[in-house]
């Protein structure tokens, strides 16, 4: 990207105290897996594409449905019952032609997981069940991997950070696998904002890990409740 462009384009971040050229450097050589295209994975993907993330690669096995449009910002009706991964890769590259986008419509599974995120410096978990989550966490250890966690549900949403240089992992949180993973999968109800609210969330987590400013949500757990306002910040 020519430099007078460059320099135009993330003004806004770039006269950030400690952030400048180089924080914007950092970004964009930095890679992001997005594990999850639907209420969590539209915000996350869209500030990160527009903070000028360099690679990001985004995995999701679904297609756009109607029911998605509510919150999942990044489709549009006549794109209901494509896949998402495409859907949204289209989308993105609307807002950042120089950022390199790389599907993955089989979604994370087992079979793959390790071969996927070896070739990303930060995973961000937007998906919705537990296996999944388990499957990064596991991953992520193993290839030393940092991950940032979202998770929502009616009102209320959580963000934490997992695998920060080593540290606390998802079965600090939940170490009962074996039960977690058994729990049937169910629908709940969730209003629209919840998921943008916890998206940007995440999003400004992976943008602190990848430029060093300010503290990470490492061993810290916060929760919103969007009907109240209120807020926690739990130590694990």
């Amino acid at each position: 990207m020519d430099n007078i462009i460059f320099a135009e384009r993330y003004s806004r971040q770039m006269m950030l105290p400690d952030f400048g050229e180089e924080g914007q450097r950092k970004l964009s050589e930095t890679s992001v897996l997005i594990v999850g295209a639907g209420g969590l994975g539209a915000p996350v993907a869209t500030y990160l594409t527009g903070a000028g993330i360099g690679h990001i690669g985004i995995t999701d096995p679904d297609t756009v449905s109607l029911s998605n449009l509510q919150r999942q910002t990044l489709y549009s009706e006549p794109q209901v019952g494509r896949p998402k991964t495409e859907c949204a890769a289209e989308r993105l590259t609307g807002i950042s032609s120089h950022t390199r986008f790389h599907k993955y419509p089989e979604g994370l599974t087992p079979e793959n997981a390790r071969d996927i995120v070896k070739d990303y410096d930060i995973v961000v978990d937007c998906t919705d069940n537990f296996p999944t989550r388990y499957l990064i966490d596991d991953v992520c250890a193993a290839l030393g991997k940092p991950w940032v966690h979202g998770a929502i549900g009616e009102f209320k949403g959580q963000v934490t950070v997992f695998n920060h240089r080593g540290h606390r992992h998802y079965t600090d949180l939940y170490p009962d696998r074996d039960a977690m993973c058994a729990l049937p999968k169910k629908i709940s109800g969730v209003i629209g904002a919840v998921p943008g609210v916890v998206g940007a969330l995440q999003a400004s987590e992976t943008i602190k890990l990848i430029t060093g400013l300010g503290e990470p949500l490492d061993g810290q757990l916060f929760t919103i409740d969007l009907l109240t306002l209120a807020t926690a910040l739990i130590e694990f």
